[in-house]
């Protein structure tokens, strides 16, 4: 699975961190080592019919070494979509492994359906090569040995994952293809990713109710019906969030910061709240912001609005403007000439509840992060 790209400043993964590939930094969720000693005790639990000459070392060590070779064949599925993103200029954050399976974390959208498409592709062709090439191995050896019997349990696992990350729906391969070709067909790639979304919603929904006719046909293990189950989960929740994503990022076109920057009154640095609430009153101006300017009539901090008004009335006129206010840092200034999409990067940069806005060496106003939400919400 490859997700969307996420925001420019991002925490350190959670996890354990494996090297890097092609300069790529790998991690490794912690829940993965839970899963994989589960796989190990259930699956040598069951080589005993599969390979009677092995001893039960002998069976926890294939059981052992499937489990590593299937982290291999992820990682590379997941190189596979960093080669391409790459080749088409995107940068690569990171590569996660996680319990199903792993993504790939880009730092900006495709550029166009084309590079979309082919970014999704990949990692399905990669497992279904990696699959191919185990059987092949497989169909070449005596059926009675480890080493065949390790190949074909991992030709069937990589073909098992090319066709299931086919499956048209976010946040899988299939669905992000899904994605390219509507963007390709509608030229609206937030309409392009909410139907996406959509579609996993379903496939999710599908899953489920498999789940349930295994679990009550009580034809297989229980184990396969808790899987789907956990798949279904898992891929609902990423199609939400596509859902989500799709739709917010459709009213983008509606982020003006010219619009939405509110008036300013200027007040000098250890000016008494009470004086600044004196003076807002008097300037008449709807809902404006405080900015508290030094020596030199810069505007070097903002006031935060909660802060200022949660000070009690007898307080205020010993109060300085500068303890309910935020020292203008680097990042909390926007241009007014800024797009949607760059005014949502720079808010996810560098995060705060205002932010001046300026124009050349004129200011604006001052953009609160409520506004901006109310906009994107409505």
């Amino acid at each position: 699975m490859t997700p969307d790209a996420g925001p420019p400043a991002q925490p350190r993964p959670s996890g354990i961190r494996l090297g890097r590939v092609l300069g790529v930094p790998v991690y490794l969720r912690w829940s993965w080592l839970l899963l994989a000693a589960v796989v190990v005790v259930l699956y040598a639990g069951v080589l005993d019919a599969m390979l009677p000459q092995l001893t039960l070392a002998g069976r926890y060590a294939f059981a052992v070494g499937f489990v590593l070779c299937l982290l291999l064949s992820v990682l590379l599925h997941e190189v596979g979509h960093a080669v391409v993103a790459r080749h088409y200029g995107i940068r690569v954050r990171t590569i996660m492994l996680e319990v199903l399976g792993g993504y790939t974390e880009m730092e900006a959208d495709s550029p166009h359906p084309r590079a979309d498409l082919a970014v999704s592709a990949v990692g399905p062709i990669v497992s279904s090569v990696l699959g191919l090439v185990a059987l092949g191995g497989y169909l070449s050896l005596p059926r009675d040995t480890v080493v065949s019997q390790l190949l074909f349990q991992l030709a069937r696992a990589n073909l098992v994952v090319a066709v299931f990350n086919a499956l048209p729906g976010l946040p899988l391969d299939g669905g992000r293809a899904v994605r390219a070709v509507v963007w390709g067909l509608t030229g609206n790639r937030h309409t392009a990713t909410t139907v996406a979304g959509w579609l996993g919603r379903i496939l999710a929904a599908a899953l489920a109710v498999t789940a349930v006719t295994l679990l009550v046909s009580r034809d297989v293990s229980v184990l396969i019906p808790l899987l789907l189950v956990l798949l279904a989960s898992t891929i609902w929740q990423g199609a939400t969030i596509a859902i989500i994503q799709g739709r917010l990022l459709a009213r983008l076109p509606r982020v003006n910061l010219r619009q939405l920057a509110r008036p300013i009154v200027t007040v000098p640095t250890g000016t008494p709240l009470a004086e600044v609430i004196r003076r807002v009153v008097e300037s008449g101006l709807a809902a404006p912001a405080v900015a508290v300017a030094d020596g030199a009539g810069r505007i070097v901090a903002l006031v935060h609005e909660e802060s200022a008004a949660a000070v009690p009335p007898e307080r205020r006129p010993w109060i300085p403007i500068d303890s309910v206010a935020r020292t203008l840092e680097p990042g909390r200034t926007l241009t007014a000439e800024m797009s949607g999409e760059d005014v949502i990067n720079a808010v996810r940069a560098h995060p705060a509840r205002e932010y001046l806005v300026v124009s050349g060496a004129d200011v604006v106003g001052v953009l609160r992060l409520v506004d901006l939400d109310k906009v994107l919400r409505t």
